[in-house]
């Protein structure tokens, strides 16, 4: 069986900002960064992913100063760095390359945020041909909610609601969600 690669999407200073809302989840760092721990013990393959957005104002831009990786979750020396400007790290990226080059064929995905840049990962990550496993609590969602008109409930939607559904619409069809502990226990 193929060792995973894994896959850490947007641990970035620029998800502490306000502006996002209610999150979910306090633990995704703490969870990613056990898991980071264990792939960096066993040297196994890990790659980090950074979102540089050009949208103006955006907390995830060079201008904001949100690119900079979350303490504990910060590349050590020799570790690859994705930067992508879109949802997707496969998209304007090496990263379907780079896995192929490596011989991967398995992923080991968690990051933030749930519903956006990870869910968008997983599944292109499957439709690739890779087997998917989503550390389902070392991500995290926010209650962010745009006015889009469609909704008479003008409350920002509750973020564990967001999460929970987000991860259930990728189990079994894009991956198999997995907790920290399990995924850390079933690695030989």
């Amino acid at each position: 069986m193929p060792v995973a690669t894994l896959l850490l999407v947007d641990f970035q200073s620029g998800f502490d900002a306000p502006d996002w809302g209610a999150r979910n989840n306090p633990r995704a760092e703490a969870n990613a960064a056990a898991l980071l721990a264990r792939w960096r013990d066993d040297r196994a393959p890990r790659v980090h992913v950074r979102h540089v957005s050009r949208t103006p104002g955006s907390p995830l831009s060079h201008a904001a100063g949100g690119v900079a990786f979350k303490p504990g979750l910060r590349p050590a020396p020799g570790e690859p760095v994705i930067e992508k400007t879109v949802n997707a790290a496969f998209i304007g990226t090496s990263l379907a390359e780079d896995l192929a080059a490596d011989g991967c064929e398995a992923l080991v995905i968690c990051g933030l945020t749930t519903p956006h840049c990870v869910s968008t990962t997983v599944r292109m990550a499957a439709n690739l041909g890779f087997a998917v496993t989503l550390a389902h609590d070392a991500c995290a969602a926010f209650a962010t909610n745009a006015d889009t008109g469609w909704s008479d409930d003008p409350a920002p939607p509750d973020p564990q609601a967001v999460h929970a559904a987000a991860v259930s619409h990728l189990h079994g069809e894009f991956c198999t969600a997995r907790a920290t502990d399990a995924i850390l226990a079933a690695r030989p």
